[in-house]
């Protein structure tokens, strides 16, 4: 089973912490992808694309037609777009979890009033990775390290966009603007965190869900902003895992993406009305999800 860590050459924010990684050392040329490059590094293999991440649909599948090799997982390198401007460092699950009312106004629609999605697809979501709580919390201790914060606001957002994928998913990404896309110091502080996050200078690597010690609860978000705050405060501790976070949707989970764990759902009760919290609450409980409080992920 390998690990797919996927760059591009068309976003300043892939391509310089791809780079930043590849000249630590340890890897060496491998197999090629279509027209793509790869370098392997134990059982990490990073690819170095042309084209926009969000339309490389099924890269894990094509991946295993080309070469054979099974992938447990895939971690995307991107730039973060936001219309605050704001710099920052962001992990998040990816999928399009939006009724029509809310992706009408999330997403742009061409000449013929047809919606214009940023890969995926309506109603789909890629299995969370699980390495994004414990990258969360490694990648603001780094930021720290390296001076990066506060000027970098280190984040989660909410579940979007895509590809489609059928392996556990996540993107990590610099923003919020083309200033903060080519900075070296933030492209460094990804390449440290994908360096001792997949253990590949010999430490080890954070967030292998088959190493939980035990430690096996994981938050599934409901409600909030697309950064998801109050969903941070309880992702910042220790041993806490983090599935899909869902902005006021839901999700229907067919497979499970964190075999022998106990999902708790962490509800953001301010941000609903009374009977949209119900019908949430009574939904879970169908569903046999248990509703955990900010004390129950200690």
């Amino acid at each position: 089973m390998v690990i797919l860590l996927v760059a591009t050459t068309s976003d300043p924010a892939s391509i310089g912490p791809a780079s930043a990684l590849l000249a630590m050392p340890g890897w060496h040329t491998g197999p090629s992808l279509q027209d793509a490059v790869s370098f392997v590094n134990k059982e990490v293999r990073l690819i170095k694309l042309d084209n926009f991440l969000v339309k490389e649909d099924y890269l894990d599948k094509r991946w295993e037609e080309a070469t054979g090799e099974l992938v447990d997982e895939i971690i995307f390198l991107s730039k973060h777009v936001a219309s605050s401007n704001r710099p920052a460092l962001t992990v998040h699950p990816i999928g399009i979890l939006m009724n029509i009312r809310f992706i009408v106004v999330m997403y742009s629609t061409n000449s013929r009033g047809e919606v214009l999605f940023a890969g995926g697809k309506p109603g789909w979501a890629a299995l969370p990775n699980p390495r994004i709580g414990p990258w969360l919390r490694l990648l603001r201790t780094i930021a720290e390290s390296h001076k990066l914060t506060p000027e970098f606001e280190v984040t989660l957002e909410a579940t979007h966009h895509g590809p489609l994928t059928n392996s556990p998913t996540m993107f990590v990404e610099i923003g919020s603007t083309e200033e903060y896309w080519r900075r070296q110091d933030a492209a460094q502080a990804i390449a440290l965190l994908v360096w001792r996050g997949l253990g590949l200078g010999g430490g080890i690597a954070e967030g292998d869900w088959g190493r939980n010690g035990g430690s096996n609860k994981i938050l599934f978000g409901i409600g909030g902003g697309h950064y998801a705050p109050r969903h941070m405060d309880i992702v910042i501790k220790d041993g806490v895992w983090v599935g899909h976070l869902l902005s006021g949707y839901s999700l229907l989970m067919e497979d499970p993406a964190f075999p022998g764990g106990e999902i708790l759902a962490h509800l953001d009760h301010k941000s609903f009305k009374s009977w949209q919290r119900n019908a949430i609450t009574t939904f879970l409980v169908e569903q046999n999800i248990k509703i955990g409080k900010p004390s129950d992920f200690s």
